[in-house]
């Protein structure tokens, strides 16, 4: 069973994110790390492996530049087998729909029975990627679950909802994605990072995928940041005196924030 995790190298969320000038994340002004929200897929990932049957293969796939190794390495220190990287200075600006179709070709090219991902991206933040991929690979996307069991060559987990819990099942192969409450991911030990410096990491580019250039980056984005400001430091909050019309005074604060 070969299960393929898609994982991303993404600018630390505690750190003080700025884009550049033609509208990209700056990935240079800041330390970056494995997504935290893809360290849950890997979690799963190793849960199926671990539970599921014999054969099972787990290979991690990620998009971006030379240090985005870094976040295959974390990976593979967590468990797993192999990592393949897709870097190529093209692909560079690319929007959720040119990313799709790098990672796609690349799970094609690999072969796969199942594709975990996270629920989104902590940079990006749109959380389509995983429906693209099961469009464009052509198979069932089971997204955003909670709890995830592989047996008998099919998939099935739990969704939570606002208003109710639902089961939802497929044929493999298939997509799916977990969310943040699918269960705390492992902490690498020291064995599992020398480990994971011997683990396969193999490299492709555009060509080795059969995608023109033109097929991605940014010229191809449908999508694109038009502006960004930062965002207003806070202020300092407003004490209403309660000196018998304190509730009157906070009702006027309310009404002016146009929050009643």
């Amino acid at each position: 069973m070969k299960i393929v995790v898609c994982v991303k190298h993404v600018p630390d969320a505690t750190a003080d994110r700025t884009f550049t000038e033609d509208g990209t994340t700056d990935r240079d002004s800041v330390d970056s790390l494995l997504s935290e929200l893809d360290e849950y897929a890997v979690e799963q990932a190793l849960r199926i492996g671990e539970s599921g049957p014999d054969d099972a293969e787990i290979t991690y796939l990620t998009v971006g530049p030379d240090d985005a190794k870094d976040a295959l390495r974390k990976a593979l220190a967590m468990g797993g087998d192999s990592a393949l990287h897709i870097d190529d200075e093209d692909i560079r600006g690319s929007d959720a729909f040119g990313t799709s179709l790098v990672l796609a070709k690349a799970i094609e090219r690999h072969g796969f029975d199942l594709v975990v991902c996270g629920m989104a991206s902590t940079d990006g933040g749109m959380g389509v990627l995983p429906a693209m991929l099961a469009e464009r690979l052509g198979v069932p996307a089971v997204t955003h679950l909670d709890e995830v069991t592989v047996a008998e060559g099919s998939v099935s987990g739990r969704r939570e909802g606002e208003t109710a819990s639902v089961r939802v099942h497929s044929a493999l192969p298939a997509v799916v994605s977990v969310t943040d409450r699918c269960g705390d991911a492992r902490y690498p030990s020291f064995k599992g990072i020398m480990a994971a410096k011997k683990k396969p990491l193999e490299s492709l580019d555009l060509s080795g995928l059969g995608i023109e250039p033109e097929q991605v980056g940014r010229s191809a984005a449908r999508s694109a940041v038009d502006r960004a400001v930062k965002r207003p430091p806070r202020t300092q909050g407003e004490i209403v005196a309660d000196e018998g019309a304190g509730g009157s005074g906070l009702a006027v604060f309310l009404t002016a924030k146009k929050f009643i």
